[in-house]
């Protein structure tokens, strides 16, 4: 099992990632902390897989578990559905020595970390991931957020877990559409951080020839997460640097209510056209966003998402807005990534103009 650690005064914590652990959680768990409730969030897809083991496994180890499992989905991430969280573990009377545990995918670590970070004014949390996008991406840095009607993670905080275990195994109980999702997040990497992950990813031959190196390639992405959440915690700077594609993609999860494309379809069409927009701006290099459509069509992605023509209000309320600013993210070049500022309005006919009137 490899380690990374998290350093953050007074937040540190380990990243734990290997293969086929998963029945001695409850062992590892005994060996760092000493809780004696454990809540565990899940759906009812992880819950099917992994629930009962984890549950198991726990018990053995002297905890009292209390599981919770919820519909799969993005529409799960709500105001609704984390007032449930709530009455169900203040009716198992948990305390703040108590311990909450997320199993599953990005929804699951996101909405079970604002309820750790709101519940009695914080619970300690872990986070067990077990899709692609939640172990190389969300489970990592302590963002944690709920959906509302205006927009994607618009509520939430930053409240970092106590350990994040990654059992690399899981992912190959993904669907392709799952796993694919994932390695939108894998790919962005490479993009903004590391020519040779995109190098690697781009040479490969398919999901067999990937699912060889996942392990390397979930601790790559992990490390860079690593790194900059160290140097930007609270997504001020550096951080931002993260969010490549999702400005964009933010707009086409709300435009199709979070239903048609998953999170990573929808991000890897904004890296493709926020990279045409970078070629037209003449800060990222030309033929970029080409090399970038190549990569994403090999792991079937999409390049192209119709939206609508008022996609202002959207962008208005994007977390990086600085009024009638917008922090958008280019490429300088694969491997590496900038921020740039520009006025709204300016961002929106740049927008407009490579969605509706060119190639």
């Amino acid at each position: 099992m490899r380690t990374l650690r998290v350093n953050l005064p007074g937040r540190e914590y380990d990243i734990l990632i290997g293969k086929n652990f998963l029945d001695h959680v409850g062992e590892i768990l005994k060996e760092r902390f000493s809780p004696s409730k454990i809540v565990i969030v899940t759906d009812d897809n992880v819950n099917a897989l992994y629930g009962i083991r984890v549950q198991n496994s726990m018990e053995r180890a002297g905890f009292c578990v209390k599981l919770i499992s919820l519909p799969p989905g993005e529409q799960t991430k709500c105001l609704e559905q984390l007032s449930y969280l709530y009455s169900e573990a203040l009716s198992f009377s948990i305390t703040r020595r108590d311990w909450i545990v997320a199993l599953g995918g990005g929804v699951i670590g996101d909405l079970t970390g604002l309820m750790a970070a709101t519940l009695l004014r914080g619970i300690p949390y872990i986070q067990i991931p077990t899709t692609l996008l939640a172990q190389v991406d969300s489970s990592v840095g302590g963002k944690v957020a709920i959906d509302v009607p205006q927009g994607k993670n618009l509520v939430g905080a930053f409240y970092q877990p106590k350990l994040v275990l990654m059992d690399t195994q899981a992912l190959s109980t993904l669907s392709d559409r799952i796993f694919f999702d994932g390695m939108a997040e894998v790919i962005k990497y490479g993009l903004i951080a590391d020519r040779t992950l995109f190098d690697t990813l781009y040479n490969c031959c398919g999901r067999k020839e990937l699912s060889e190196k996942m392990e390397e390639i979930v601790y790559t992405c992990c490390d860079i997460k690593r790194r900059i959440v160290e140097q930007d915690e609270h997504d001020t700077g550096l951080r931002m640097l993260l969010n490549f594609g999702h400005t964009l993609g933010h707009v086409a999860e709300k435009e199709y209510r979070y239903e048609t494309y998953t999170h990573g379809q929808a991000v890897a069409f904004g890296m493709y056209q926020i990279s045409r927009i970078g070629e037209q701006m003449k800060i990222t290099p030309p033929g970029t966003a080409k090399r970038i459509r190549s990569i994403l069509e090999k792991f079937s992605l999409p390049c192209e998402i119709p939206l609508g023509k008022t996609i202002e209000k959207t962008l208005g309320l994007d977390k990086k807005n600085e009024g009638t600013n917008l922090n958008i993210i280019l490429l300088s070049q694969i491997g590496k990534a900038l921020i740039h500022k520009l006025p709204l309005s300016q961002f929106v006919l740049l927008v407009n103009d490579v969605l509706f009137h060119s190639e």
